[in-house]
């Protein structure tokens, strides 16, 4: 690459060479370069970027209360050098194969890498201007702003503003499919995305078992009560498809089987997904099907004999929108969870996610939070707050009507990001619509719809291109 930069210690008359392919293409004296600040060559030049450093205590507090909250950041110079926190990588190498490696604490999106903190942070940044990035989840703006630090300067302030509180109107947010991470690396990223619940989830890769040691059967709650760990599993077969089962009071054995990616080589089909479904429910816990990829394998024994409450949408396609708009309209209530599926550290855990609405009269525990997953009270989410009722009923309600007429739909939408398009679905059908084609902030639709039998409605919004006639993008 070129531009690159390269850290560099040593006396002023060593030499520094670049080399391509093998090849030989410049050098310099380093004590020259320390001197003059550049030093051309016929093929290369040799740049003094570091304009002396300070060593800087970060503060990141919430604009309302003043207080240090939880985040992640990113430092860099306007040359592009990461200056992350001391005890963080400056680069994480998710894109070279490490998979499993390089998970917690650390974030990489794209070419840049977040450090999770608990609203302090503190390490070298370079005197001058520095390029700030801080984010924290989908209900408080994102910074990204161009600081100065002077030459002695040791503290830096910085705010992050609340645009709106979802807990505070009943909605608590959750993961349902997070692998790797340790427990209380959960409680740090989860805070610091603003997540109230993740479902840390064992499985088995082979002969490679994860979080073995997290398992406990109870809920892992913060001193504050507003992040809750709860270790679960992901019990996978490869034909006949993955389930994620919550709330476990006790093992389900075996975690995997078949063989292949999921179990031991040579492994023989040692359980069905409607066995462990039915393990999970004798102890109280609850079965979701996992990353659903349409009717196809066990999904659809599981869909009608009622094994599992909810239906987790990760990748959103034709055929996934199609086959679950199939499944309403054969009378399956099959409410959809939000997910990761987080295994590397280039996924946000959060970052796609369920909101579930627990009830004013209810306290927020994890239990409660799942029953409102299994009631329906659900939207799922990768930035958008979504907001939708029919006649005045909530998400989750069932409306009855006397006989063939109509009913008052209202469905608004405000995000972080930009918004393109808001839809009412009812039965399949693109019912109400309405489009921006530079991207708002927010959308909105009232409409009045005909209602003839037994029906369902939804409301479903997106990006540019997300909608689409054409076609759905592969991921979501």
């Amino acid at each position: 690459s070129s531009p690159a930069y390269v850290e560099v210690s040593a006396i002023p008359s060593a030499t520094v060479t670049v080399k391509q392919s093998g090849q030989e293409i410049g050098s310099a004296r380093w004590g020259e370069v320390q001197e003059e600040g550049v030093v051309e060559t016929e093929q290369v030049r040799f740049e003094l970027v570091d304009p002396g450093r300070n060593w800087v205590h970060v503060t990141v507090v919430d604009d309302d209360t003043d207080e240090p909250v939880p985040c992640r950041v990113h430092f860099r110079s306007p040359d592009g050098i990461p200056y992350q926190p001391h005890g963080h990588h400056n680069q994480v190498h998710s894109d070279l194969g490490t998979w499993y490696n390089d998970v917690g604490g650390d974030l990489r999106l794209g070419q840049a890498t977040y450090a999770y903190i608990d609203g302090t942070c503190q390490g070298w940044l370079p005197r001058g201007d520095v390029i700030v990035d801080a984010a924290r989840g989908f209900e408080y703006e994102p910074l990204r702003a161009m600081v100065r630090v002077e030459p002695g300067q040791q503290e830096l302030k910085l705010r992050l503003k609340r645009w709106t509180n979802m807990n505070a109107r009943g909605w608590f947010s959750g993961d349902s499919h997070v692998h790797w991470l340790s427990t209380q690396g959960s409680h740090t990223e989860a805070r610091a995305e603003d997540l109230n619940i993740v479902n840390l989830l064992q499985s088995q890769w082979g002969n490679y078992f994860s979080n073995t040691e997290d398992f406990t059967g109870e809920p892992n709650v913060s001193k504050d009560g507003q992040t809750i760990i709860y270790v679960g599993q992901e019990n996978r077969q490869h034909l006949m498809g993955h389930i994620l089962l919550w709330g476990l009071k006790k093992p389900v054995m075996p975690w995997c089987s078949d063989g292949l990616g999921e179990a031991e080589i040579g492994g023989t089909l040692e359980a069905t997904l409607s066995d462990w479904a039915d393990m999970t429910h004798e102890q109280g816990g609850t079965a979701i099907a996992a990353h659903y990829g349409g009717l196809t394998g066990e999904a659809v024994a599981l869909i009608t004999t009622g094994r599992v409450k909810g239906v987790e949408m990760i990748n959103h396609t034709q055929t996934t929108h199609r086959d679950y708009y199939q499944a309403l309209n054969c009378g399956y209530r099959l409410p959809l969870v939000g997910g990761t599926d987080k295994m590397s550290s280039d996924v946000a855990v959060g970052s796609y996610r369920t909101y579930a609405h627990i009830p004013d009269d209810q306290e927020f525990n994890y239990d409660n939070w799942c029953a409102a997953v299994v009631a329906g009270r659900t939207f799922l989410s990768g930035g958008p707050m979504v907001q939708f009722s029919v006649d005045g009923q909530p998400i989750g309600s069932t409306v009855r009507i006397s006989g063939p007429g109509t009913v008052e739909v209202h469905a608004s939408v405000e995000s972080i990001f930009p918004l393109h398009r808001l839809e009412i679905v009812q039965a399949g059908k693109v019912v109400a619509s309405v489009q921006s084609d530079k991207g708002e902030r927010k959308l909105e639709i009232r409409e009045k719809l005909q209602v003839d039998r037994h029906t369902w409605l939804a409301a479903r919004c997106g990006g540019s291109g997300y909608l689409a006639p054409e076609g759905f993008p592969g991921w979501g």
